[in-house]
């Protein structure tokens, strides 16, 4: 058996939270290696639907050092974001090795073992820089719908070339379920979307006033300052935040409707073969879009730091638990940009501070 590769900081994950990682420890003078299970950095963004556009304007889109390279005012496309990525991966030449899957974290002698196939890599510090949105998450009664519809997760979803002749069911209506439902009525095909009414952002993002006033205040002090962990009000918005979707933020109710997309219950079962809503109808379609989010996905985590709900126990993404493991781009980990692009730095410097800490600490 071959002695296991020594890395003093091994990240998992070598999309933007990974790299910001990599970057601060980088400032630090501090050694690492970040693995990505991809073949090409910036490949989470590029594996996503083709016509996905970010959230954010392209000021609020760029890690620390390196601004986005576009229009300020721009919504870069997910192909954009992930060559920026890329790029970002080369000017500080952060060591990411592509094509390498992680399949275990376990406890080792003086820190972790990290396995990847036939390799493994003994690591003082991990960190695992990955959202807990790992696992696309389908109700099980999903396997009863016949065997000519359809069934298509959001994660695997490209465009509507994907989908069969006929109408379509997306179940879930936050912003994925949104966007793809324009996507696919505008393509002539009978939409309809299942699910609660998230609610909606009542502007448009992209207007004059929003990005010169609103978006500003909303993404830099509601989100990143007034909407984290150092607040109250913070505080008990993080509570169950996993569980809830978010506010649909580029479609509004009216667009849809106006499109005609149609608006029903909840998707509760199956009645022969058919999916079955919540007010007793099935709907006659031929495809099945599952925007029902994700479960955490961390199994392959073989540490005793997970709640009952499978997610991590942190603080500020330090797990108290197992000293040494750490965790980057989970949903509001500190705050409410904390998944977000803009938010990111923050989070990421403080855990790159804690590793430093640490090692100060077993150096003395």
């Amino acid at each position: 058996m071959l002695k296991p590769e020594r890395i003093d900081t091994a990240i998992i994950g070598g999309g933007q939270s990974g790299l910001s990682v990599g970057y601060q420890l980088a400032q630090r003078g501090l050694p690492f290696v970040i693995l990505d299970a991809n073949a090409r950095v910036g490949d989470a963004w590029r594996n996503r639907w083709d016509s996905l556009r970010l959230f954010t304007p392209a000021r609020y889109d760029g890690l620390a050092g390196m601004p986005f390279p576009a229009p300020r005012r721009s919504f870069p496309t997910k192909d954009e974001m992930a060559d920026y990525l890329e790029a970002y991966a080369q000017k500080f030449a952060l060591p990411v090795r592509t094509n390498v899957r992680v399949e275990r974290i376990t406890r080792s002698r003086d820190g972790f073992l990290v396995t990847a196939g036939d390799t493994t890599l003994e690591s003082r510090n991990v960190v695992v820089a990955m959202a807990n949105f790992q696992r696309p998450r389908v109700p099980a009664f999903a396997s009863g719908l016949k065997a000519d519809i359809a069934q298509l997760h959001s994660l695997d979803y490209r465009g509507p070339q994907q989908l069969r002749d006929g109408a379509v069911l997306i179940v879930g209506a936050g912003n994925s379920g949104a966007e793809i439902a324009l996507e696919t009525v505008r393509g002539g095909r009978r939409t309809w979307v299942s699910g609660r009414d998230t609610g909606h952002v009542p502007f448009r993002i992209d207007s004059r006033i929003a990005l010169d006033v609103l978006v500003p205040i909303i993404f830099r002090v509601v989100f990143h300052r007034v909407l984290s962990h150092a607040t109250p009000i913070g505080r008990k918005a993080s509570i169950g935040a996993n569980a809830r979707g978010g506010p649909l933020i580029r479609v509004k109710p009216s667009q849809l409707a106006a499109a005609g997309v149609e608006r029903v219950g909840r998707t509760i079962g199956v009645r022969d073969g058919k999916p079955l809503l919540d007010d007793g109808r099935t709907l006659e379609v031929t495809n099945v879009i599952w925007c029902t989010g994700f479960d955490p996905g961390f199994s392959w985590i073989d540490l005793p730091v997970f709640d009952a709900h499978g997610d991590p126990v942190h603080r500020r993404g330090v797990a108290p638990a197992a000293p040494g493991l750490y965790f980057v781009g989970l949903h509001f980990l500190y705050a409410m940009s904390s998944t977000m692009i803009h938010g990111v730095e923050r989070d990421a410097s403080y855990v790159a501070s804690a590793i430093a800490g640490r090692a100060r600490q077993l150096a003395s």
